[in-house]
């Protein structure tokens, strides 16, 4: 695998950074690209190139002398950015796409993935796809109310979520990329258990060394705060998967064990990593 370059997309990502990190670490050249290039932190020996996947022009330099891609799916799919690739002879794409996706989805965000898996598989480039469920870094977002109340605000507490740590996607990414045998894969990636809400905040509570309380929020309340994700149908997609996750426990897999062979990461062991961001 030496002399091959490997290209990083959405680079300012925690996914991304992680499968920079654990690449130097394998002893690959890597390239690491994102909108604004000023604004990433990456050690020396990474190249970081700006690179736009909603304006294909920008992507010829990003592309030039890769063999192998690490590719966040788009709103606006990947069309673009695959034509860029095999006009630049890539030879594989590893696609973080989700679990459950589907061009066909009436789900946004099940659509957007499957809208980009499927440009991905009809780009005669060879592919991977990663299908995380929960990301586990999803609950920073509880973050800063924990630094300055202690409290956590959400109206699910009994939702059920087997949360992926962002190491493990990148170390499945990583093995994907540099192990043979993952060309046409579907790898649906998830944390060891299903954890409620509530759980999950005790865990973070255990990790700092402070309790943290749980305060039910209203459901209309809550679907304001989720407008910065996007347009309305995001936070009905988002609402809707947490009201569902209540009735019943998250798929669990194996797909990191059998990938890396190591068992997935916890979310107390998540926790106990990103403690700083509570504390």
């Amino acid at each position: 695998m030496a002399g091959m370059k490997i290209l990083v997309t959405g680079a300012r990502g925690r996914v991304a950074r992680s499968v920079v990190m654990q690449l130097l670490e394998a002893g690959q050249e890597v390239r690491a690209a994102g909108r604004d290039p000023g604004t990433v932190s990456l050690p020396a020996g990474v190249q970081v190139v700006g690179a736009d996947l909603a304006r294909p022009e920008t992507l010829g330099p990003a592309l030039t002398g890769v063999s192998k891609v690490f590719l966040y799916a788009a709103h606006d799919g990947v069309a673009g950015f695959v034509a860029e690739a095999r006009e630049a002879s890539v030879e594989h794409i590893v696609l973080l796409s989700a679990q459950g996706a589907s061009a066909g989805s009436e789900d946004r965000i099940a659509r957007m993935h499957g809208v980009a898996e499927r440009d991905v598989a009809g780009s005669e480039i060879a592919w991977t796809f990663l299908r995380p469920g929960a990301f586990a870094t999803n609950t920073l977002q509880w973050a800063a109310s924990i630094r300055a109340e202690g409290v956590v605000r959400d109206p699910f507490p009994d939702a059920q979520v087997a949360a992926v740590h962002e190491a493990d996607i990148a170390a499945v990414a990583v093995r994907a990329l540099l192990d043979p045998g993952h060309q046409g894969a579907a790898h649906v990636l998830t944390g060891p258990q299903s954890v409620t809400q509530r759980e999950q905040v005790e865990l973070i509570g255990a990790a700092i060394g402070r309790r943290v309380e749980f305060a039910e929020l209203d459901v209309e309340d809550y679907r304001r705060t989720l407008a910065r994700w996007g347009p309305p149908e995001v936070a009905d997609a988002l609402v809707r998967h947490m009201v569902e996750a209540v009735e019943s426990p998250a798929l669990v897999t194996d797909a990191v064990q059998d990938v890396t062979g190591r068992p997935a990461r916890s979310f107390a062991e998540w926790a106990a990593d990103h403690a700083a961001d509570f504390a």
